[in-house]
């Protein structure tokens, strides 16, 4: 048994990491731009990546290393991915790191941007702005506000995990992203600090197996960066560690953070379920629970209010997967709005459903009536913010 405790100040809860964020003048507000983490000695790191093609220069920098290779510093910037800018913008990350390790000691330094595509990094601006850094700050606030792009709102959470015995360890992470997600792993910088004695093999195990229930379940406007990542570092110095609970925890922050990422998607107003059980596994449920999540006319008709369930049951059937008219039943929360003998919305039925739609979350449940496959992906509506924004992000 084990209880997991919520925690203030994200990242502050941490023992063995200092972490900390500057304005090195890229964003036009003042606000930070420019942050790190970094450990009191080399620790283990495990890592999750964007499924893009086109990998961004800073994990095409981490892939080189050594596997199993330990680090004491990651770098983070905002406004600049460094994504397709080529071997020069991995070179770009090398110099930088050799003009910081003049006045830090460096192993094995991480980088992890978010920004434009397609522009090489302003080296001088980023090492002068390094040199602004408190190495012994630890304002968690500050790491997280330096990450934010088109957020609007911080991402941080923490929890204490007691266990039966009385001993307890920490996890906490901070996370930012609001556009570009989609669950082919969710386009965001997330990092995990724990101060756990958990072992590597167990890092990366249950880091990967936390995904597919939370980053890998969620869709803004189904696209997917060059920079997704996802890390998980320890510092061991709580020298406490049980699977079973880190597992619950992991998970829980992970799914959590992947919430949030939807509930800050870029002109969002709702956050919704997507769930679809009776399919004939869970593979099939989860093709069609994604193919909800990412369907722009289902996007719109949420922005709108509008139960209009033949636009869930058109993505279902367009999904791919097994499905029959016949079996299927659609609710919105607990209000029947399909079923083969109700075809048609009555007008209290459409005004119950309605009412579902306005509340700011909601789940929509699909039960194909074919086999036990269940799974649920979340999403969010598409409205005018969301072209404003991106038709501007330049700017």
């Amino acid at each position: 048994m084990f209880n997991l405790i919520s925690l203030k100040n994200g990242l502050e809860n941490i023992e063995g990491f200092k972490f900390g964020g500057v304005s090195a003048g890229f964003k036009p507000n003042g606000d930070n731009d420019l942050g790190f983490i970094r450990s009191d000695e080399p620790v283990d790191v495990s890592a999750i990546f964007t499924s893009n093609k086109f990998k961004a220069a800073p994990i095409r920098h981490f892939l080189r290393y050594e596997p199993n290779f330990k680090t004491n510093f990651i770098l983070l910037n905002s406004k600049n991915a460094n994504a397709m800018t080529g071997e020069a913008g991995i070179n770009d990350i090398d110099e930088i790191f050799a003009q910081i390790g003049k006045n830090v000691n460096l192993t094995n330094p991480i980088m992890s941007s978010t920004g434009v595509i397609g522009y090489r990094l302003n080296k001088e601006k980023i090492i002068a702005g390094a040199s602004k850094f408190n190495l012994n700050s630890r304002d968690s606030d500050a790491t997280v506000r330096a990450i934010m792009t088109t957020d609007s709102f911080k991402k941080e959470l923490a929890f204490r995990v007691e266990l039966e015995d009385g001993s307890s360890f920490n996890i906490a992470c901070i996370c930012k992203g609001a556009g570009m997600i989609n669950p082919a792993f969710a386009t965001m910088l997330c990092f995990v600090l724990t101060d756990a004695n958990i072992p590597k093999s167990d890092m990366d195990e249950l880091l990967a197996g936390c995904v597919k229930h939370s980053f890998n379940a969620v869709s803004v406007d189904g696209d997917t960066s060059t920079n997704d990542t996802l890390m998980l570092l320890t510092s061991r110095k709580s020298r406490t560690y049980n699977k079973e609970a880190f597992k619950f925890a992991l998970e829980q922050i992970t799914l959590n953070m992947a919430l949030n990422l939807v509930k800050d998607g870029e002109g969002s107003t709702k956050v919704v379920a997507f769930e679809v059980n009776g399919a004939l596994n869970d593979l099939e449920a989860e093709v069609g629970a994604k193919a909800l999540s990412n369907s722009l006319l289902v996007k719109t008709a949420i922005f709108g209010e509008d139960p209009n369930w033949g636009r869930i049951a058109s993505t279902i059937g367009a999904s791919g997967i097994e499905c029959c008219d016949k079996s299927l039943v659609i609710y919105y929360d607990d209000v029947l709005v399909f079923d083969k003998d109700h075809p048609e919305l009555d007008e209290q039925r459409e005004a119950k459903a309605h009412a579902v739609m306005q509340k700011d979350s909601y789940k929509i449940s699909c039960s194909l009536g074919i086999g036990d496959g269940k799974f649920t992906a979340y999403g969010c509506d598409l409205g005018h913010t969301y072209v404003k924004i991106n038709a501007d992000y330049r700017s």
